[in-house]
């Protein structure tokens, strides 16, 4: 990895661990991941609030997914709005990539944009594609997507797959981050 390259990860990683550490919280969650360890975040610290851990992992996900592509892939595009919304987060060639860190919703209006956002995607020439990074994820969720015509890739997949596109181990880069950045309580 380019060092400019791991100085920008660093960077997003160093801000979530700030916001980590200002933020006071209160729900259930025991599995771990990659991302939770950088962050030192246990399942009993992450079982106080599950909402608000999902969302904050999930948009440090994302970040992290989009700025290695962002610096590694010469195809990289910024997300298209259509209308107010964007139905994906960035652009690699031709995959329009939505990223998760987990889908754990199955209400209706989750699952009925899922499934209007494939076709419509593919209408603009793309290939949809989720990039979840937890295992953990909720069926009828994952079931909507796949029948929006998308392709869903959870886990050690999505590692993978990050990797093929951008030569980086972005897993190992986590494992290598573990307890570097720890949320203070």
């Amino acid at each position: 990895m380019l060092p400019a390259t791991e100085q920008s990860l660093n960077k997003i990683l160093q801000q979530y661990q700030n916001s980590f550490n200002a933020k006071s919280y209160a729900e259930e969650n025991d599995d771990i991941d990659v991302l939770m360890e950088v962050f030192n975040i246990t399942p009993l610290l992450k079982r106080e609030n599950r909402q608000f851990w999902g969302r904050e992992l999930g948009m440090c996900w994302q970040l992290l997914v989009t700025e290695l592509c962002r610096q590694c892939c010469s195809d990289f595009s910024v997300a298209e709005k259509f209308g107010l919304d964007s139905p994906y987060d960035l652009g690699v060639g031709k995959f329009a990539i939505d990223t998760k860190y987990r889908i754990g919703s199955g209400d209706a209006g989750t699952l009925k944009k899922f499934k209007a956002y494939g076709p419509l995607l593919q209408t603009k020439g793309f290939t949809p594609v989720l990039l979840i990074a937890r295992e953990d994820n909720l069926g009828a969720a994952i079931s909507a997507c796949i029948s929006g015509d998308w392709t869903v890739i959870t886990g050690k997949n999505s590692f993978d797959f990050i990797e093929k596109m951008t030569g980086v181990d972005i897993k190992q880069y986590l494992i290598n981050q573990k307890g570097r950045f720890p949320v203070v309580r």
